[in-house]
């Protein structure tokens, strides 16, 4: 298992547009993907999971992946988050 935190930079939080960019780049891989915010366990690969979330600018998010290939599929994620999801 591998993980990492950020704080989220996005000035509109995780709303739809980079939650689905980080959903496409999830299921990229096989490996499971969970996102946790103040404790609470979020699917990493689901669209209700992350919008339930209601991430907003400034919150500590720690994303944890396990599987086969965690460790390409935590480093795109990372290029994905470290890009402020292209915004």
């Amino acid at each position: 298992m591998k993980q990492f935190e950020f704080a989220l930079q996005n000035e509109h939080g995780l709303h739809a547009r980079p939650a689905g960019l980080f959903i496409q780049t999830c299921n990229k891989f096989q490996s499971a993907v969970s996102l946790y915010k103040a404790d609470q366990k979020y699917n990493g690969k689901s669209m209700l999971g992350i919008l339930k979330m209601a991430a907003s600018k400034g919150d500590v998010i720690r994303v944890e992946v396990e599987g086969t290939d965690e460790s390409d599929a935590i480093a795109e994620i990372k290029v994905l988050i470290h890009s402020n999801f292209g915004e």
